[in-house]
């Protein structure tokens, strides 16, 4: 009998190690990003505004703390009230012994620090991201342009020919942060897209290579102070990964990840009747539309 497989325990390391990797750092250092470039499941700050706009909010005034007073708070000690009797529990007829344990030992991030596949997504969607973020610094040096020729000039405008031209400039803001998001969000689910075909074939590979070896129980090496070579599967699981795996699919640059599943024509790694490149869209599908998600 094959042993159960925690498959969030096991893959929740290699999950993280991925995301840390690919997460937009380099956009949330830019200044004035701080609230553009978040995933879409999590809670979006509100966009900043116009460089014109800004005013400092009024610091609000402390309060003086309350006096404390032990005595009352003495008096205020709840009183310790009766419980019911509880359901004495009848003892348990006698059950099987569980199998002996045979403990392996794997470090996931070890695996993934040699998966193929893994250092493709990393190196595709790190170009991506590079690529967003210069991006983002060209934008904002025009904006930064724009908002100082419109105080040089200011003083030769009437008060009309300011205002529209803030407003211009408040749009174009607008505009760009909406777009900035949509890309980042395409570039966050092609991740996901990605490395949830390593996550499921690791799986696979982990119990098929543990039951090589006899072993009930796979423990992660980062958690254990002690063990010995023969039990450690790392560099055997990350060699059989890389044959079984050794590319995923990920959506092409201009495909929306949303789009591309809705269509119904995901390529996945068991298509073994397509021959589905390394990189590229799916026929059919409609490139991704910026401005789509706020």
């Amino acid at each position: 009998m094959m042993p159960k497989f925690n498959r969030t325990a096991a893959l929740s390391a290699a999950l993280l190690s991925m995301s840390v990797v690919l997460a937009p750092s380099a956009m949330a250092q830019n200044a004035g990003g701080g609230g553009w470039f978040v995933p879409k499941a999590t809670q979006q700050q509100p966009a900043p505004a116009a460089p014109h706009a800004q005013r400092r909010a009024p610091s609000p005034v402390p309060l003086p703390a309350a006096p404390s007073d032990s005595s009352e708070a003495d008096q205020q000690t709840p009183p310790v009230l009766p419980l019911p009797p509880i359901p004495a529990m009848p003892d348990i007829a006698k059950g099987s012994a569980p199998p002996a344990t045979v403990i392996g030992v794997i470090s996931v991030s070890g695996v993934m620090r040699q998966s193929m596949a893994a250092m493709q997504v990393e190196r595709t969607l790190g170009g991506r991201r590079d690529a967003l973020a210069q991006d983002l610094q060209k934008e904002q040096a025009g904006w930064r342009d724009e908002q100082q020729t419109l105080q040089a000039q200011a003083k030769s405008m009437s008060s009309d020919q300011i205002q529209s031209r803030e407003r211009s400039l408040q749009n174009r803001v607008m505009k760009a942060q909406r777009d900035f998001r949509n890309r980042n969000r395409i570039i966050q689910e092609a991740a996901q897209v990605s490395l949830g075909q390593i996550e499921r074939e690791l799986v696979q590979v982990i119990q098929k290579v543990a039951a090589s070896h006899g072993m009930n129980l796979v423990l992660h090496s980062e958690q254990i102070a002690l063990h010995v070579d023969g039990q450690d599967i790392t560099n055997e699981v990350a060699k059989q990964l890389n044959t079984i795996l050794p590319s995923v699919f990920i959506p092409d640059a201009n495909v929306d990840p949303e789009v591309l599943a809705k269509s119904g024509k995901m390529p996945t790694t068991a298509d073994e009747n397509q021959n589905m490149p390394a990189t590229g869209p799916a026929p059919e599908v409609a490139p991704a539309a910026p401005a789509t998600h706020k």
